[in-house]
């Protein structure tokens, strides 16, 4: 942990130095005119930069005024506060983790069809590839008004159309690793007489969980994506996606990148849960020291 320290601190560093002078730059032109129109000319280079960096409603808000709203709304508010970002988050990742759970069955449920089916493997899996090939904001408003239109609203549309984000990586990456046992392994159930279902459970399984793992950490993430697309075409007033969709009402870009940041806070530990229980079943299993 020590060695790798040091590294990840001076990229933390480099990013905030660029998005510090990316600021500057951005922001500049309206302070100029800003100066101009107030009968300003010549302000120092010092206090332009203090000033774009002060800016209510920047282009690009700075590190330090991100993290001055992070901090007012996640300490200064309470958890139950409509300004609050634990409380947008914690709606964000109600659909996030119905949608997760949902894409994940479906997906080991697909894998194993497809695995045992080799007419569902012909058939089946270029619709599931063909599936993500459509834009995910054309689609979304779609499955809201038709979940609507059967009087099916809240916290499932936007967990549907989470599930249909995360499910793929769970197919694909079950595919790959229930295929994954060697012919030989194979063959010597077939000599102790294993029926399918029982080669499933003991050897395709066990071999398929590092692959199942890794396609969860990708699965929760856009499962997150998801449920934040998914606020949107409803004009929702709570959740991620609300806070982004306020702050581009209001012109708050301090606000939207502050969403932005807790969305990633939140992927960041979702995927971070996922690899413990990784480390923690396959320690377990007898696969990692």
């Amino acid at each position: 942990m020590q060695g790798t320290a040091g590294p990840v601190l001076v990229v933390i560093a480099a990013i905030i130095a660029v998005w510090y002078l990316a600021a500057v730059l951005l922001n500049a032109p309206f302070q100029r005119d800003t100066y101009k129109r107030g009968g300003v000319e010549d302000a120092p280079l010092a206090q332009l930069v203090a000033d774009t960096l002060s800016q209510e409603r920047p282009v690009l808000p700075a590190p330090h005024q991100v993290a001055v709203e992070l901090w007012d709304t996640t300490a200064n508010k309470a958890v139950t506060s409509k300004r609050s970002l634990v409380y947008h988050g914690s709606i964000t990742l109600s659909s996030t983790l119905l949608g997760f759970v949902l894409g994940t069955v479906l997906g080991i449920g697909l894998a194993i069809l497809v695995v045992h089916s080799r007419v569902l493997d012909k058939s089946l899996m270029p619709w599931v590839i063909s599936s993500q090939t459509i834009p995910i904001l054309a689609i979304a408003p779609m499955i809201i008004v038709v979940l609507n239109a059967i009087g099916i609203s809240g916290l499932l549309p936007k967990a549907m159309i989470s599930t249909y984000l995360s499910f793929f990586p769970v197919t694909v990456g079950m595919v790959k690793g229930l295929r994954s046992p060697e012919a030989i392994q194979m063959d010597l159930m077939k000599t102790y007489s294993a029926s399918s279902a029982q080669a499933l459970w003991k050897l395709r399984l066990p071999s398929a969980m590092p692959y199942l793992f890794a396609s969860m950490k990708v699965g929760v993430a856009a499962s997150l994506v998801g449920a934040i697309v998914g606020e949107l075409p409803t004009g929702a007033v709570a959740g991620l996606g609300a806070r982004l969709l306020s702050g581009s009402y209001y012109g708050q870009t301090v606000q939207i990148w502050s969403a932005l940041i807790a969305a990633a806070v939140l992927a960041a530990a979702l995927v971070a849960l996922i690899g413990m229980a990784e480390r923690l079943v396959l320690k377990r299993m007898g696969m990692r020291p």
